[in-house]
C-alpha cells in the first residue's frame, strides 16, 4: 500500500483511480487510525494507518492499493474527560459514519461501554463484536428507471415492513422472505398494485442497533428507530449480504416498485442515535466526537439533553450533524432513488434552542437543496419534549401526520358524545390546523406501527404488551378503541359483524377525506398483534403478516381497494384548497353542505348538541346559495356522505324533490359494501335509513341536473 494525504471531502470512503480516500469528522480528537481488514477474514486486522492530515476538524488519508469491499473501522485517540463532553477511548474499535455497506448487523454487547464500571475509560476491546465498514462500489444499472412522482392530491401512502410484509408470504421464494428482494417481488407487488396505493413507506431500514436490554430478554429492536448508520441499508434485510450486496439489492427493490408506479418512501431517524444515554456503547458517534454529535446539558456536559425519548438527541445546530444528516439524505435521493422520507420525531429538528423553531437551520437547508426541495417530506410532527408537539407548525411543503384526524375519527365512531365538530374539520382537510397551507399538508391516518392495528382497534380497549417483558407498562394507554362488546377474540355472530362494520367505517372515513390517506399495511388482511400496542420488538408472528387467505380477508381487501379507486376517480375527495365558508357554523360553501338527519342545513345549536352522532355531508361541484334559499345545481360529481356513529338506525331525508335520484355507492352495513351500487336510485325528499354504525355512500344521479332545493337551517 502507498499512503498519502488525500482529501478532506468527500466524507465516508470514495473510490478512486488505484485506491480509497478516507475522510472522517472528529473535530476534538488527538489523533485518527484507519484499521484495514482481511476481504476473507474481515476480523483479521492487516494494517493500521494513522490518518496523516486534518482540515477543519476532517481527518483524511489516501490508500493505494486496496478497493472495493476493502473492510475498515477506526479507532479515534484523544481525551478522557466526561466533565468537558470528551469521551475518546481508542480501546473502543468504530464505525464510519458515512459508511455505505457493513459486514453484519450491530448487536449490543457489554464490551461496546466506553467507561469502566469504576469510572474511566474501559479497557475492552471491542473489534471482535464490532462489524467492519466495507468501501462501496455504488456501480448500479439503472435502466432508464425514473421517479413517479405522484402529485400530492393522488398519493395514498402504505406503511409496511420489510420482514414483516414478507416473512410468511407462501408465493415469495423462501430465501427472499424478510429482505428487500422479496419486498420486490411479483406476488409482493401485486398486491400492492390491487390495491391501488401510490407509495410504500417503510419502516427504518437504514442500519440500526438491536439493544442490549432487548437481547437479554431474547427479542430485538424490530421497528429499527435506533439508527447507527445513515448511509447503510439493514445487513440482514438483504438475502445478498455480499460486499456491497444490501445497496444492489435496495437499488433493484426501488427499480422494481418504481416499475410499477410506487414511490418509495423512507422513515428516518436523525433526531437521535443508536447509542443511548450516559454509559450507552461506543459505536460510532459517540466515540468520534460526542460534543460535536450530540445535544449536551449545558450545566453538565455529561449529561445528555434528551427531547427524543432515548437518551440522547442529535445537535442539529452543529454544522456537520447539519452536514451528516443533508448528505444522507441526498445519498438516498440520488444514488438509491427514493422518493421522500418520513421523519421520526420530526419537532427535534427544528429545536434551534429549546424550543421548536419552523425556520430553523434544517428547514432552511431542505427549502433551498435542489435535491431535497423537489421530494416528499412528511414530519411526526412532535417529540418528547417540552411545547413538543407541534401539529400544523412545520413550513411548505411539508406534509405532516394528522394525530388529530386519528383520535377524532377513533372518538366519533366510537360514539363518544360532543364530536360533530371535529369530525368535520376532519373530514375537510383540517383546515383548523392547516388552514394557511392545503389540505395536502395533512397526512390522515388512523393506524400506523405504533399502536394497534384496525383489526385490534375494534376488538380491544385494553392494552396486552406482556411479551415485550415490561409488565405491560410500555404503550400508549388510551388508544380511543372500543372492542364493540367483547374483550378480544369472540365468537358471537352479533359483535363480528359490528366490528367488520366498523373497520369498513374506519377504512371508508380515512380514504375519502381531503387530505393524503396513509394506511396501515396488513389491514387490508386482518392483520392483529393481539392487543399489544407497542410491538416495537416482536420480530415474530405477533408482527408478521398473515397471508392465510380467508373470506373475510379478501372481502376487506376488495372493499379497501374498492375505496382507493373511487377516490382517484372522483376529485371531489381530493381537493387541492380548502374548503370555503365557514361550515362549522351553519354557512354553507359552494363545496359542501353539512346537514342533519331531517335534511336541514346544521346550525349553531345542531353543532353545539352533544348528543348528536349523525351527520350528512354533502360534498358538491358548484353551488349557490343565499341567506334562505339553499339550492345545487349538479355540476361534476356530487355525493353524500351519512354517517351514522348512533347504536340505532337513523333515518336520514335526503336533500332534493322527488325527481332528484340519489344512486346509492357504497353500504357499510353490507359485507360488500359497493353491492349496494347495483340497488335503485332513491329519489330526493324521501327518508333512506342508515343502519346504526354505518356509513352510506350517495351519488347525485347524472339526469338531475335541474336545481334541487336544500332546507335551510
Amino acid at each position: 500500500m502507498r499512503i498519502r494525504a488525500g482529501l478532506p471531502f468527500p466524507l465516508g470512503a470514495t473510490l478512486s483511480e488505484g485506491g480509497v480516500n478516507f475522510a472522517v469528522y472528529a473535530g476534538n480528537a488527538h489523533a485518527l487510525d484507519l484499521c484495514l481488514f482481511d476481504l476473507d477474514e474481515p476480523l483479521r486486522e492487516v494494517a493500521r494507518v494513522r490518518f496523516p492530515k486534518r482540515t477543519r476538524g476532517v481527518f483524511h488519508v489516501h490508500v493505494e492499493g486496496i478497493g472495493a469491499g476493502t473492510p475498515y473501522a477506526l479507532r479515534v485517540h484523544g481525551p478522557w474527560n466526561p466533565e468537558e463532553g470528551h469521551l475518546y477511548n481508542s480501546a473502543k474499535l468504530l464505525l464510519d459514519p458515512y459508511a455505505r455497506d457493513l459486514t453484519g448487523v450491530v448487536e449490543g454487547n457489554p464490551v461496546f461501554s466506553g467507561e469502566a464500571e469504576g469510572g474511566g475509560p474501559d479497557p475492552r476491546d471491542s473489534a471482535a463484536r464490532l462489524p467492519r465498514c466495507r468501501v462501496l462500489d455504488n456501480t448500479f444499472d439503472w435502466g432508464g428507471d425514473r421517479p413517479p412522482r405522484t402529485p400530492w392530491d393522488r398519493t395514498v401512502i402504505y406503511e409496511t415492513h420489510v420482514r414483516g410484509m414478507t416473512m410468511t408470504h407462501p408465493d415469495v421464494e423462501q430465501e427472499l422472505r424478510g429482505t428487500f428482494a422479496g419486498m420486490a417481488s411479483p406476488p409482493v407487488v401485486s398486491h400492492l398494485k390491487r390495491l391501488g396505493v401510490t407509495a410504500v413507506q417503510l419502516l427504518p431500514v437504514q442500519q440500526h442497533i438491536d439493544d442490549l436490554f432487548l437481547l437479554e430478554k431474547g427479542l430485538t429492536n424490530y421497528w429499527g428507530y435506533q439508527s447507527v448508520g445513515f448511509f447503510t441499508p439493514q445487513w440482514d434485510y438483504a438475502a445478498d449480504r455480499s460486499p456491497g450486496g444490501p445497496a444492489r439489492e435496495f437499488k433493484a427493490m426501488v427499480k422494481a416498485l418504481h416499475g410499477a408506479g410506487l414511490e418509495v418512501i423512507l422513515d428516518v431517524v436523525y433526531n437521535h442515535t443508536g447509542s443511548g444515554g450516559v454509559g450507552g456503547p461506543h459505536i460510532c458517534f459517540r466515540g468520534l466526537d460526542n460534543r460535536a454529535y450530540y445535544r449536551l446539558a449545558p450545566e453538565n456536559l455529561r449529561n445528555y439533553v434528551d427531547f427524543t425519548g432515548t437518551g440522547n438527541t442529535t445537535d442539529m445546530r452543529h454544522p456537520r450533524v447539519l452536514q451528516l444528516v443533508l448528505d444522507s439524505l441526498r445519498y438516498w435521493v440520488t444514488e438509491m432513488h427514493v422518493d421522500g422520507f418520513r421523519f421520526d420525531l420530526a419537532a427535534t429538528l427544528g429545536r434551534e434552542s429549546d424550543d421548536f423553531d419552523p425556520n430553523g437551520a434544517f428547514f432552511r437547508a431542505l427549502a433551498q437543496d435542489p435535491v431535497l426541495s423537489g421530494v416528499k417530506l412528511i414530519a411526526e410532527p412532535w417529540d418528547v419534549g417540552w411545547g413538543g408537539y407541534q401539529l400544523g407548525g412545520f413550513p411548505e411543503p411539508w406534509g405532516e401526520l394528522n394525530g388529530r384526524f386519528r383520535d377524532d375519527i377513533r372518538r366519533f365512531w366510537r360514539g363518544d358524545p360532543g364530536t360533530l365538530p371535529d369530525l368535520a374539520s376532519r373530514l375537510t382537510g383540517s383546515a383548523d390546523l392547516f388552514g394557511g397551507r392545503r389540505p395536502q399538508a395533512s397526512v390522515n391516518f388512523l393506524t400506523c406501527h405504533d399502536g394497534l392495528p384496525l383489526y385490534d382497534l375494534v376488538s380491544y380497549e385494553g392494552k396486552y404488551n406482556e411479551a415485550n417483558g415490561e409488565d405491560n407498562r410500555d404503550g400508549e394507554a388510551d388508544n380511543h378503541s372500543w372492542n364493540c362488546g367483547a374483550e378480544g377474540e369472540t365468537d358471537d355472530p352479533g359483535i363480528l359483524a359490528l366490528r367488520a362494520r366498523q373497520r369498513r367505517n374506519f377504512l371508508a372515513t380515512t380514504l375519502l377525506s381531503q387530505g393524503v390517506p396513509f394506511v396501515l399495511g396488513g389491514d387490508e388482511i386482518l392483520r392483529t398483534q393481539g392487543g399489544n400496542n407497542n410491538a416495537y420488538c416482536q420480530d415474530n408472528e405477533v408482527s408478521w403478516f398473515d397471508w392465510t387467505s380467508d373470506p373475510d380477508k379478501e372481502r376487506q381487501t376488495e372493499f379497501f381497494a374498492s375505496l382507493i379507486r373511487l377516490r382517484q376517480a372522483e376529485p371531489v375527495f381530493r381537493k387541492r384548497r380548502f374548503l370555503h365558508g365557514n361550515f362549522l357554523r351553519g354557512d354553507q360553501s359552494r363545496d359542501v353542505v353539512w346537514l342533519t338527519p331531517e335534511g336541514r342545513a346544521m346550525s349553531d345549536h345542531d353543532w353545539g348538541q352533544e348528543g348528536r352522532r349523525a351527520l350528512g355531508v354533502l360534498l358538491v361541484g358548484s353551488a349557490r346559495s343565499s341567506m334562505d334559499d339553499w339550492r345545487l345545481r349538479r355540476h361534476g360529481s356530487t355525493f353524500l356522505m351519512l354517517l351514522n356513529a348512533e347504536p340505532l338506525d337513523r333515518p336520514f331525508l335526503l336533500p332534493g324533490n322527488p325527481k332528484v335520484g340519489w344512486q346509492p355507492v357504497f353500504d357499510t352495513c353490507l359485507e360488500r359494501p359497493f353491492e349496494a351500487g347495483g340497488h335503485p336510485d332513491h329519489p330526493g325528499h324521501t327518508p333512506v335509513v342508515v343502519r346504526g354504525h354505518s356509513f352510506v355512500l350517495l351519488r347525485l344521479a347524472s339526469g338531475s341536473e335541474h336545481e334541487a332545493q336544500i332546507l335551510p337551517s
